[in-house]
């Protein structure tokens, strides 16, 4: 484990610079040789001489404002700051004389002068520079009285939930703001007012949690003294050891530092070495970890006959006898295909690995599927088709390479924060962007950045779109005709040239359809074709369309034509939206297809798990999930082991999963609360946070990160303790002691993790897939020479409409996506702080919209489909073009997904959430599917509580 007594990273002052010249000097004494533009700071920092500083941090470009650092040079008057003065060949550098130690000690006799001398009680102490740097520099007392003007009784903010903003505390030396800007990205933070006046504001003299702060942490991380301090910290101490591990919310995979005191997380680092975020973080993985200890997590095994009855909680062994023991008969009595499993993409690489496991070799069938269906299957399967793998092709860092970035259905802003503030800190170097996407997202325009093109386009006409950009590359004679003769297929190619440069498919001719104007089409085609290094990132407004794999298909396409694949600053990049979506997929949690994306009717591949295995896998693929709800309601399906997925909020057509559940027989979910699937199961089998267990996550870049248990599981197994203990109790022998053995075993039977140990985890923080003999140390950028699948092949991408397009009774299209405080279906989030920032979900719609249905801001309006219907609180913006309504899925009372529709697409089943022709009224009472709600979730609860009574009452003797 990578546990370390507490101990703050060694910040050498000022960035590390990157060149292929030095220059060599001395300093006191030693002759050091370092990249041309290295700080003094920074170099005397290399050799181990640590400059004194406050204003200067190595996350940070140099400021230049506390004059702590200054030294003195040889043959040169004055004494310059060293973060902002630069090595050069032959200088002589001297950090301590009589004359820098005296300046360093009046300067800061200057600071303590204006500063609280309450030590002792400050939430700091013991890990304050302030504090430090006063006896680095000897200060022993202050000549200065406290008589005159100060800021001692500067009032605190306490509105933030999660840090306090103590101004009597700030020596304003700029840290949190630069932070903000650099960092992050936001310019929440600003000093106000000019000398002795100047002052940290957030806004314009706003409280935090009014002004725009998004609350990465990231001005606290930077903060010198106690002026910004968690308020965990505050109530708890400081910390005594951490563990290295990673972040359990989106894709980008953040590491952190969970620091412990004891069993207790105190806070929630940002690691300076995770390789994904490099030292940030958002609002979610800084302080969002509270919900793993919230009291609604149910902690004791239950089971239960009917839905309808009480739950009685027993022990874990009881629980997973009582479902072994439905399930062997759900399988006598009907088969054995009428059971199956889902995997989750919140669980580890190793729990997930063991699930699919389970279904196969203990159910004995391919029933088994994973949320991954309903988000990013079209990337598996478009980019497979055209590059030949399933996943992204780059790091992040490579978006810092990048000259035009195109965004298309995403909104990093929110979903992927870490990720987008590197890619605005680009967009600030110089990058241009084109963002693709129906809504204004923040990208569009926002300090120091605006697209050079928004592409509005109108849902469900993605395909159309990229066809109108390949045709004008094509025509105007801006393929990269080298790359594609060398590295793609030519009679594919062909086709596909044509096939973009007929008429019909012209910015022209698809203006209509797309509703985005031909010249801005041909604009943003010919400069991410001129441009430079092209990157493409894109998220589920891609993929969740009925022709979300075609989609996926004309970007891959788009990114051979051009001749961006293969390296830095370029590529096809899938923005995944849990934290472990890809690894799921890598773990072969789909029915056709076995780890490492190998399809299961493969015999020889087959032949390789049956050995290692000792079973006979059957070689038909199994029921995809929404077979499994037809075969459900059908009556052939009857028992289901759902871990970690909470499938009645997240899937569409709320009404149809349910009733599918409703039939079932027996429904096992695994889970930390009693969610909505929950509310349908049988056997509730408590779940572990990933605070509580070991294993791998692995994230959108393809990076297989390490998850350490900082405390014991609460509910006393870890995940996938409780597989392990299910499969043996049907009858399959599972002897893992530790995830390590699991890992050894993936290693073992999937090529592209081949080499993939937690000893070279350990060692080198991360690993990258493919990760074998060829690439022992993993493989940051795919495609370098050659294809995974030899040539590139381009597909033909022709443009199907959409059933669900706008009619007189539906004339609006609904799209949904997510929001920068909220997680998926909100399990974690809502029972976290962050509900201050976003407490339900609302229904974005235009003010003309708005005023043809006589709707006001925050007026109720119900949203019908042929679907169903639900009732949201209605607000005025023009982020949406008129015709397009917009919703979170945050909250299961606000039922979004009662309102989505079976719609899907044609290769995967992912289904069309993007896209849901709509009527949106005024109303004043919820919907009957809001009330049936209601009303069943107040009669689930009352079971649970119910079930609490009689346990208490068992202990007691009452």
């Amino acid at each position: 484990m990578l546990e370390t007594v507490i101990k703050r990273d060694r910040d050498m002052g000022t960035p590390a610079r990157v060149s292929e010249k030095t220059v060599t000097l001395t300093i006191d004494g030693q002759e050091i040789t370092v990249p041309e533009g290295t700080s003094l700071m920074r170099a005397a920092a290399d050799a181990g001489i640590n400059i004194p500083k406050l204003c200067a941090t190595d996350s940070l470009e140099p400021f230049g404002s506390c004059r702590l650092c200054l030294v003195q040079i040889e043959g040169r008057r004055g004494y310059p700051a060293s973060c902002t003065t630069p090595a050069e060949n032959g200088m002589v550098v001297f950090t301590e004389t009589p004359k820098l130690h005296d300046l360093r000690r009046g300067v800061m006799e200057l600071y303590i002068s204006d500063h609280p001398l309450d030590c002792l009680t400050c939430p700091a102490n013991g890990d304050c520079e302030l504090q430090d740097m006063a006896g680095v520099v000897g200060l022993r007392n202050v000549r200065y009285g406290y008589d005159g003007a100060n800021h001692l009784k500067a009032e605190k903010d306490e509105s933030n939930p999660y840090f306090t903003f103590d101004a009597s505390k700030c020596i304003v030396c700029n840290r949190c703001v630069r932070a903000c800007e650099e960092t992050q990205g936001t310019f929440a933070l600003t000093i106000s007012g000019k000398g002795f006046d100047s002052h940290v504001s957030a806004g314009q003299d706003q409280p935090f949690l009014d002004s725009e702060c998004v609350s990465c942490g990231a001005c606290v991380q930077a903060c010198p003294t106690s002026t910004l301090q968690e308020k965990t910290v505050i109530m708890m101490g400081q910390a005594e050891h951490s563990v290295v591990t990673t972040c359990a919310y989106c894709g980008v995979g953040c590491g952190f530092k969970a620091e412990m005191k004891g069993q207790e997380v105190v806070r929630m680092v940002p690691w300076k070495d995770g390789q994904a975020n490099r030292g940030h973080s958002c609002v979610k993985g800084r302080f969002a970890w509270g919900y793993t200890t919230h009291k609604e997590r149910v902690l004791k095994p239950m089971i239960r006959k009917h839905i309808t009855d009480s739950w009685k909680e027993v022990s874990w062994d009881d629980a997973i006898n009582y479902a072994a023991s439905e399930f062997r008969r759900i399988q006598s009595q009907y088969g054995r295909d009428a059971v199956g499993g889902i995997t989750s993409s919140r669980c580890t690489n190793e729990e997930t690995w063991l699930v699919q496991k389970l279904v196969r070799a203990a159910f004995g069938t391919n029933n088994v599927d994973t949320c991954a269906r309903v988000c990013h299957s079209p990337t598996g399967y478009g980019l497979k088709q055209t590059l030949g793998e399933s996943a992204g092709t780059q790091t992040f860092d490579s978006v810092m390479h990048t000259d035009v970035v195109i965004v298309m259905g995403a909104n990093p802003s929110s979903g992927h924060p870490v990720f987008a503030s590197r890619l605005k800190r680009r967009l600030r170097e110089g990058a241009r962007l084109i963002v693709i996407d129906p809504r204004r997202i923040e990208l569009v325009s926002s300090p120091h950045i605006k697209a050079d093109f928004h592409l509005q386009v109108r849902p469900g006409t993605n395909t159309a779109l990229l066809s109108s950009l390949a045709h004008v590359i094509a025509t105007e004679g801006l393929i990269a005709e080298d790359f594609v003769a060398e590295r793609c297929e030519e009679k594919a190619f062909r086709e596909w040239r044509d096939f973009v440069s007929l008429p019909e498919n012209s910015p022209e001719a698809m203006e209509e359809i797309t509703g985005v104007p031909a010249q801005a089409v041909r604009g943003a085609a010919r400069l991410f074709a001129t441009g430079g290094n092209g990157s493409i990132y894109y998220g589920l407004g891609v993929t969740e369309h009925s022709q979300g794999s075609t989609t996926v298909m004309a970007i891959a396409n788009l990114a051979m034509a051009t001749g961006n694949i293969g390296r830095e600053g370029v590529g096809v990049n899938p923005l995944r939206g849990q934290n472990n979506v890809q690894g799921s997929c890598d773990m072969g949690s789909f029915p056709h297809e076995l780890p490492g994306y190998r399809h299961i009717s493969d015999n020889t591949v087959r032949a390789q798990f049956e050995k290692d295995w000792g079973v006979t896998l059957q070689p038909e693929p199994g029921l995809r999930i929404p077979n499994m709800f037809e075969a459900a309601l059908g009556g052939s399906f009857k028992g289901l082991y759902c871990q970690g997925e909470d499938i009645v909020q997240s899937d569409p057509n709320t009404q149809h999963v349910a009733a599918s559940l409703a039939a079932m027989e027996c429904i096992v979910v695994q889970d930390l609360f009693l969610n909505e699937t929950a509310k349908y199961a049988h056997v509730f089998l408590p779940g572990s946070s990933f605070l509580e267990k070991d294993g791998t996550f692995t994230n959108a870049e393809r990076r297989i990160s390490r998850v350490r248990k900082v405390m014991e599981p609460k509910n006393g197994k870890s995940d996938w303790e409780v597989t392990v203990a299910l499969s043996n109790a049907l009858g399959y022998p599972m002897n893992y002691k530790h995830p390590r053995e699991i890992m050894e075993e993936i290693a073992r039977l999937t090529p592209t993790f081949a080499s993939v140990t937690y000893d070279k985890l350990d060692k080198l923080g991360s690993l990258q897939w493919p990760c074998n003999d060829d690439a022992p140390d993993g493989t940051p950028i795919m495609h370098i020479d050659q294809f995974v699948r030899g040539k590139g092949r381009f597909m033909i991408t022709k443009y199907v409409p959409t059933d669900e397009r706008s009619t007189r009774r539906f004339p609006l299209l609904l799209t949904t996506g997510r929001i920068l405080s909220q997680y998926n279906v909100g399990a974690q989030t809502r029972r976290t702080p962050n509900v201050m920032w976003h407490g339900e979900d609302v229904l974005e719609i235009h003010p003309q919209d708005a005023e043809d249905r006589g709707v006001a801001e925050g007026d109720w309006v119900g949203i019908q489909s042929r679907a169903g219907e639900t009732v949201l609180r209605a607000t005025l913006t023009d982020r949406v073009q008129p015709g397009v309504v917009y919703t979170t899925f945050h909250f299961p009372e606000s039922g979004a997904n009662v309102v989505t529709t079976d719609s899907s697409d044609w290769a995967t089943n992912c289904p069309e959430y993007k896209v849901t022709a709509v009527q949106v009224t005024r109303v004043s009472q919820p919907s009957e599917w809001q009330r049936q709600w209601s009303r069943f979730a107040d009669i689930q609860q009352k079971l649970l509580r119910e079930r609490s009574r009689e346990t208490e009452a068992a202990l007691t003797g009452k």
